[in-house]
């Protein structure tokens, strides 16, 4: 399965400048996603994050995986509640940052169901660029009802 922006923005509630997920290019049913990101210059967080050596935050990293984990749990949900849904971070483990990632760059983001039950899910992220591992993180999210 393969989805393009229009199909994400139907299913993720985010919006620019914080949709950072372009494509998804695999789902494996309830195991696996496969994502990417392209990192431009003109991405609004380089203008304050380094400017003469722009580096994409570590905590925009995390949220491109958890933005994948949350596409794998609400592509199990009814289509017609996903207006009134939202995912929640309940816990962000282990996070490690092995490279920069700087303009250019192509992220492809891959997140592995370790477990979920009803509406907990727990992830295991890695992002690569041209496959080396830059980031991983293990995130736990809950899928909810807008308050």
């Amino acid at each position: 399965m393969e989805l393009r922006i229009a199909e994400i923005m139907r299913i993720l509630p985010h919006r620019y400048p914080f949709l950072l997920i372009d494509r998804v290019i695999e789902v494996d049913g309830e195991k696996r996603l496969v994502a990417l990101k392209n990192v431009s210059v003109n991405e609004p967080f380089f203008t304050g994050h380094f400017p003469d050596a722009p580096v994409m935050p570590g905590v925009l990293t995390i949220e491109a995986m958890a933005q994948a984990g949350a596409i794998m749990g609400l592509l199990h949900c009814k289509p017609e509640s996903l207006n009134n849904t939202l995912v929640y971070f309940l816990g962000i483990d282990e996070a490690r940052f092995r490279r920069p990632i700087v303009p250019g760059d192509q992220l492809r983001i891959e997140v592995d169901v370790l477990r979920h039950k009803g509406l907990v899910w727990k992830m295991k992220g890695q992002v690569f660029v041209d496959g080396e591992l830059a980031a991983e993180a293990t995130l736990l999210s809950s899928i909810s009802q807008k308050p």
